[in-house]
């Protein structure tokens, strides 16, 4: 997330198809197979044939299922038939895999098309807000008539009885399914429709194009970027400040997406890093880096400074002795928790939570020994361009692995505020 609120200086300026991989979790393609015996029940909640439906599936004595994958009855949505797949061991890994398919794709027409957006959940029969749901979106085809989740959840929680995902050996099932109008995306217009181009993904560079459009949509970014001194000499796939004017520049006159291998060729990366995923926080802090390097002693030098360097200010006060220790630093942008927070006010104020130094955690004050105190952080001052890195990731002691939160602001609304503004935010949260 990045907030923007005007510079401190004048301005003047004008679903890449996920490859089949039984080990990626995330939305995945497979082959149509033939439909297993099923021992199960079915209901479809829908009087006529909406746009829009749930369809709920039981199946009984799930812990005997011999078969390795298992369909669901059909049900229409749209006026198309679908069905579940399921794998209840697994398709190749130690997760539940489920996927959403187009009952009928072996007898449609040739060039077949429908686009859906749906979710599908296992019911926790315990508690229900524990159920496990994801949701997706996708365009079908003959190529790909079903998609969904390889590792939708692992196996030892779904076969936990203390979990509640089995009942009497029961599984519930279900799938919320809404078909939408089919987008011709080889006719769409980017240009025409939206005044604007998109980047190409080299297989796995989808963040990198993030940040790159993010960056690109910063104004006096881009004009600080245009003028960056280069030479007729310079070869775009050895200079990062030429290749990324070239791409600056066909991202603002292009009529159609534009390509990023020059830049990523100037990063010194190869096909290899093309497909692998990097940290996005960590990229836009190298490249700044680099960028701020090569605009030393040009006219541009100072820039990603004065956009994005804020500073703040930790802070441990003794509570018994009159002891305080104080420490300034800046920042080019912040980590903010999003579990448990209604809005990103309520993330800072997490961010600024006072912790408590006491018992076997008590503070060595120097002369004082050790002492309860007071521990934190206040901000001094907030950039021009505020970049905020929402923290989705967390390890989970229990699974023994790293889980991603997919909890969302619930107010929907972010005040975009001035420098002068936020000042008066900053005051009234105590931040």
């Amino acid at each position: 997330m990045t907030l923007v609120t005007p510079p401190p200086i004048d301005q003047e300026d004008e679903n890449m198809l996920v490859p089949h991989s039984d080990l990626v979790e995330g939305p995945q393609p497979l082959e149509v197979v033939a439909q297993a015996e099923t021992g199960s029940t079915t209901e479809n909640q829908q009087v006529e044939d909406p746009q829009a439906s749930r369809f709920t599936w039981k199946i009984e004595n799930f812990s005997g299922l011999n078969t390795r994958k298992l369909y669901s009855d059909f049900f229409v949505v749209g006026g198309y038939k679908w069905r579940i797949l399921i794998f209840p061991k697994g398709n190749n890994v130690d997760h539940l895999s489920m996927y959403l398919d187009v009952a009928d794709s072996s007898n449609l027409p040739y060039g077949w098309i429908r686009y859906a957006q749906f979710s599908l959940a296992v019911v926790n029969q315990i508690h229900n807000k524990y159920s496990v749901r994801k949701e997706t979106q996708h365009q079908f085809n003959a190529r790909e008539s079903d998609w969904g989740f390889t590792s939708f959840m692992p196996l030892s929680e779904l076969y936990d009885p203390g979990r509640g995902y089995l009942a009497n050996d029961t599984c519930i099932i279900e799938a919320e399914v809404a078909v939408r109008r089919v987008v011709d995306y080889w006719a769409y217009d980017s240009k025409k429709e939206t005044g604007f181009v998109g980047l190409k993904n080299q297989g796995a560079t989808c963040y990198m194009n993030s940040l790159l459009q993010t960056l690109y949509h910063i104004p006096y970014f881009r004009k600080a970027v245009y003028h960056m001194p280069t030479t007729e000499n310079d070869l775009p796939s050895a200079s990062i400040p030429l290749a990324l004017q070239s791409l600056f520049y066909k991202l603002q006159y292009n009529d159609s997406s534009v390509a990023t291998k020059e830049l990523t060729k100037s990063f010194g990366w190869d096909t290899y890093d093309s497909f692998m995923q990097h940290d996005v926080q960590e990229l836009n802090r190298v490249l700044c880096e680099k960028l701020e390097d090569k605009m030393k002693g040009t006219v541009v030098e100072g820039t990603i400074q004065q956009l994005f360097e804020g500073h703040h200010m930790n802070y441990i006060e003794c509570i018994n002795v009159d002891y305080k220790s104080t420490r300034k630093e800046s920042f080019y942008d912040l980590q903010l928790d999003v579990k448990g927070c209604c809005d990103v006010y309520a993330s800072f104020d997490k961010y600024v939570e006072v912790e408590s130094l006491d018992g076997d955690n008590k503070y060595q004050a120097e002369q004082y020994g050790l002492q309860d105190a007071r521990k934190g952080v206040l901000f001094n001052d907030f950039p021009p361009v505020l970049q905020l890195q929402l923290k989705r990731f967390e390890y989970d002691f229990v699974r023994d692995t790293m889980v991603k939160s997919c909890e969302y602001y619930c107010s929907g609304e972010v005040k975009i505020v001035g420098i002068a503004d936020m000042r008066k935010v900053i005051l009234n949260n105590n931040w």
